[in-house]
């Protein structure tokens, strides 16, 4: 059993920014890629953004160049950086790391808000 365990999200002005970390009860090495995904009430949900095992990562079209995702091994942790927040960012976030094509580990999700 893999556990991750994200760090609370909060409330954040518009312009804002916040870092979300995921720890990993075993070497995030073990997995092929590790990520975030959000997802809002009345939406589907959305790959925000993925670091694979050699440490490329890819975003969604809509938080690049505002989100950065990065990992500490040492920490068995990932992170995501979240700069000029806006309000569409508001989602509950939720890490996952991928142990193949057809296992994912989740965490619990934490709850990002932003407004004014």
């Amino acid at each position: 059993q893999v556990q991750l365990v994200e760090s609370e999200g909060g409330l954040v002005q518009p312009g804002g920014s916040l870092r979300l970390s995921c720890a990993a009860s075993v070497s995030i090495f073990s997995f092929e890629a590790m990520g975030w995904y959000r997802q809002t009430p009345g939406k589907q949900r959305e790959l925000v953004a993925v670091i694979d095992s050699g440490g490329s990562a890819n975003y969604a079209d809509s938080v690049k160049g505002r989100f950065t995702i990065s990992r500490e091994s040492a920490e068995n942790t990932v992170f995501l950086q979240m700069n000029s927040l806006k309000l569409e960012d508001t989602a509950v976030y939720r890490c996952y790391a991928r142990v193949s094509p057809f296992k994912s580990w989740w965490g619990q999700g934490t709850q990002v808000t932003v407004s004014s």
